[in-house]
């Protein structure tokens, strides 16, 4: 076998085993997709049901509660970024960095300091490699995040927003994260959570227009929103973590898919390659087989006068 011969079926192994690795994770990500979707359908009532009852709460009470007035002239705003702990999943990371980065010049262009939070490996990453300031981190939990890990991101966030400004808190909560549309389309989504914009919730809630309940709150409106309001940023948080988790693997399973097609395709390039190669040698063989018979003919033929 030639040494040309050898590279190409060397390079065709090299190529196959690596195509069986990217068809794997892709059946992987196929199946974790199909749970992902659950999560996110099985979170929706509960967050639906959630934001109505804060809306009703702050509609219908008077009291000033800081998770949903407005600040005047807001000086400092969170932003939550939700990445992923691994890679091969195409765009899907780079895209909601590059949303929370125009998001934040916004803010900034404002006038309004930015702390930067940050879920998942590759987020950190990118920060560090820059070298720039975060505020909290997580990671370890975005392939299948539960309630639990949404509780652990919002607590920070809850008390910084929670906190006078001058003493290290924040006005406004803002998240970035990728919506999950569809199995072929996954959107970076930047959204404020807080304060809590009642007019437009009220509009997604299916309650413009219609007549105000009125409430009487034992023992005050306060106490109720302070045990409403935390709930509301951890189910928001919690289905935005299943979103990105469910836009993972399906950037993941498409990447993948990708990686196998190509991987198809350069094997059939390389085999022809090959085949070509092998022709050429046999070819290259049979002239020499046949120019030695000749020159053999010859030498006998000359002995023979």
């Amino acid at each position: 076998m030639g040494a040309q011969l050898r590279v190409y079926k060397r390079r065709i192994r090299s190529v196959t085993a690596t195509k069986k690795i990217t068809r794997a994770m892709e059946m992987i990500a196929a199946s974790r997709i199909i749970k992902a979707q659950r999560k996110v359908t099985a979170s929706m009532p509960y967050a639906t049901e959630l934001t109505r009852a804060v809306t009703a709460v702050s509609a219908g009470a008077s009291a000033e509660h800081p998770l949903t007035s407005e600040v005047a002239k807001p000086t400092r705003a969170a932003v939550l970024l939700l990445t992923s702990d691994r890679g091969l999943a195409g765009a899907f990371n780079s895209s909601a960095i590059k949303a929370a980065e125009l998001l934040t010049d916004r803010l900034e262009k404002e006038g309004k300091e930015v702390d930067t939070y940050i879920v998942g490996r590759r987020g950190m990453a990118h920060y560090a490699f820059r070298e720039r300031t975060v505020a909290d981190s997580w990671t370890g939990f975005t392939d299948e995040p539960t309630y639990a890990d949404a509780k652990a991101v919002a607590a920070p966030l809850i008390a910084a927003i929670e906190k006078e400004t001058a003493e290290g808190g924040v006005d406004e909560l803002h998240i970035v994260f990728t919506e999950f549309v569809s199995m072929m389309t996954q959107t970076p989504i930047d959204d404020r959570l807080l304060p809590l914009a009642l007019e437009e919730v009220a509009e997604e809630s299916g309650t413009k227009g219609d007549a105000k309940p009125l409430f009487e709150f034992e023992p005050s409106a306060e106490d109720v929103l302070d045990a409403l309001l935390p709930r509301y940023v951890e189910s928001r948080i919690y289905n935005a973590l299943l979103q990105s988790a469910a836009s993972k693997h399906a950037a993941t399973r498409r990447a993948m898919k990708s990686a196998t097609d190509n991987a198809g395709e350069l094997i059939n390039t390389l085999s022809r390659l090959a085949n070509a190669a092998r022709q050429a040698e046999i070819t290259q063989e049979i002239s020499e087989i046949v120019g030695g018979s000749s020159a053999l003919a010859d030498a006998n033929a000359g002995s023979d006068k």
